[in-house]
């Protein structure tokens, strides 16, 4: 498992059917080695802290093996690394072999998987797609979110680790699909219940998962 490209942006204004957006989705690769702080990688920031960013969203990650769905997907589209607004374009981790909770090391950094993503309207920005939100999530190919164990250096071609798992743990396409899920069965609840007892998983999420438990009165 390996780190193919560090991606990192800065807020910017642009347009989208007539009105003005302010976002941070337009990441470009950057070469060398890259400092990785608690909250993002130096160099990058997120436009909006209150849906973006974060100690539990400080790097975005998503697989390189989906670039080559996607260029199915999407005829004609240029897709550089970074462009579904990553932060790591990685080699080797999927959603469905990663698990909440896994720690990695990454360069000298550590890093804990915390939650799935769940696009927003940005990424139909990017795009320039009404639709290109609901294609990405009905896709599954959702990438996951890192909290920032110990701060380090990290670059291209690094190897990625797994030093330690959570005994709880659920891989991330699981909560995705959890997420979704109209109803849930026997083994959804069990699931869930695993889920929550995942320190690294953020308390909004934990919140949704526990409505969806209580209005089944489990």
């Amino acid at each position: 498992m390996n780190l193919v490209s560090v991606n990192i942006g800065l807020p910017r204004e642009v347009t989208w059917r007539g009105s003005h957006t302010n976002t941070a989705i337009y990441k470009q690769p950057v070469g060398g080695r890259v400092a990785l702080r608690k909250l993002n990688l130096d160099g990058d920031r997120q436009a909006d802290l209150t849906v973006h960013g974060g100690e539990y969203k400080a790097v975005y990650c998503y697989p390189l093996v989906h670039y080559d769905y996607w260029r199915r997907e999407l005829p004609g589209q240029e897709l550089p690394m970074g462009v579904f607004g990553e932060n790591f374009t990685t080699d080797g981790l999927l959603e469905d072999t990663v698990h909440l909770g896994d720690r990695l090391s990454i360069g000298s950094a550590e890093v804990l998987v915390t939650q799935p993503r769940l696009p927003c309207y940005k990424l139909g920005v990017r795009f320039q797609s009404d639709d290109m939100v609901k294609r990405f999530f009905a896709s599954r190919r959702t990438g996951f979110y890192l909290a920032v164990g110990r701060e380090g250096e990290v670059g291209a071609g690094d190897e990625i680790k797994v030093i330690a798992r959570d005994p709880s743990g659920v891989p991330v396409s699981e909560i995705t699909r959890l997420y979704a899920e109209k109803r849930y069965g026997d083994s959804d609840v069990t699931s869930v219940r695993r889920a929550l007892r995942v320190a690294a998983l953020p308390e909004s999420w934990k919140e949704y998962f526990r409505e969806r438990l209580e209005k089944m009165n489990v």
